[in-house]
């Protein structure tokens, strides 16, 4: 198998706790991040596990039971206080390193665990999905699908206000986001996924013609319907009932909370955040930093166990 890494995030987090209780340390891991925060940090929550530095991939332990971090420079006085300026410095180098290693084909994917993107990216309506994309030059055709074995949901658009969804929202945006989850779904599960489209307004505004419904996602649909396994649109308020959910293997929304919030209701934390459509695969837990339990040891690292086992399978 080859090795992956886990990149350890917003240092003000739960990220030390959930890695030092994940199953990473059984897998060929290596942790890009700085090792005397992760080995401070577990020491303030008293959990006892073993880290250990290395300086290029190869030190990479088999089978130890010990977390391996690729050292990347932070400057920090208190383990759980890490300044905003710093934690942005940081965060940034870790994601270009880790992107770096997945195009020289050294490591086979990435997870990242979460990160306050307010300190981050300048630009607020940037997270992580639309950084690698841009890194990457695909960006408006990569594709935010949070993942379950039993229904996936994308939200065709990402981290915008509600204002300006209409604005974002085009026939071609649709197509090319479809099909990148068409393609790069049957790609890594073997399967192609029935696809559920939402309209955007409430009751699809009674298909109007001047709706978003009539003049955008209808042409996308009819025109994606010649080599997809697609349908819609459909009303957000009704299509989450459980008898749909056997008839679809991925539900797409127009607009981020539009799919997350039903989706999270019904999984809560088993799922994970994949984006499609980059050169490599990449992967996060479907939570945030929960900067308020930071040094409690009381979270769980579920999340993050499934994106270890999905990427395990993914790049063998």
């Amino acid at each position: 198998m080859k090795n992956f890494g886990i990149i350890l995030g917003e240092p003000n987090s739960i990220n030390s706790e959930i890695l030092a209780k994940s199953i990473a340390y059984k897998k060929k891991t290596i942790i890009i991040g700085n090792y005397n925060l992760l080995k401070s940090q577990l020491k303030i929550l008293k959990i006892k596990k073993k880290v250990k530095k290395i300086k290029k991939l190869e030190d990479l332990k088999k089978n130890a039971k010990t977390l391996n971090v690729l050292d990347v420079p932070l400057k920090f006085k208190k383990a759980f206080s890490v300044s905003p300026k710093e934690s942005s410095v940081y965060i940034k180098k870790c994601f270009v390193l880790a992107h770096e290693l997945c195009l020289k084909r050294k490591i086979g994917g990435i997870i990242n665990c979460s990160i306050n993107k307010r300190n981050i990216f300048k630009n607020k309506n940037l997270g992580v999905t639309e950084f690698l994309a841009k890194k990457n030059n695909v960006y408006n055709s990569e594709v935010m699908m949070i993942y379950n074995k039993k229904l996936s949901v994308v939200p065709l658009t990402t981290h915008i206000k509600i204002k300006e969804i209409p604005k974002f929202l085009n026939k071609n945006l649709i197509i090319n986001k479809i099909n990148t989850l068409n393609k790069v779904y049957f790609r890594y599960f073997n399967k192609k996924p029935r696809i559920a489209v939402l309209g955007l307004n409430p009751h699809n505004f009674e298909l109007k013609g001047n709706s978003e419904e009539v003049k955008i996602i209808i042409p996308a649909i009819k025109n994606l319907k010649k080599k997809l396994s697609i349908s819609g649109p459909y009303p957000s308020d009704t299509i989450f009932f459980k008898n749909n959910l056997k008839k679809f293997d991925v539900i797409v929304g127009m607009y981020h909370d539009q799919v997350l919030t039903p989706f999270k209701a019904l999984f809560g934390f088993d799922a994970v955040n994949i984006t499609l459509g980059l050169p490599y695969i990449r992967m996060s837990p479907d939570h945030g930093i929960a900067e308020d339990k930071k040094k409690l040891n009381i979270s769980s690292p579920e999340s993050l166990n499934r994106c270890i086992e999905i990427i395990s399978k993914l790049i063998k």
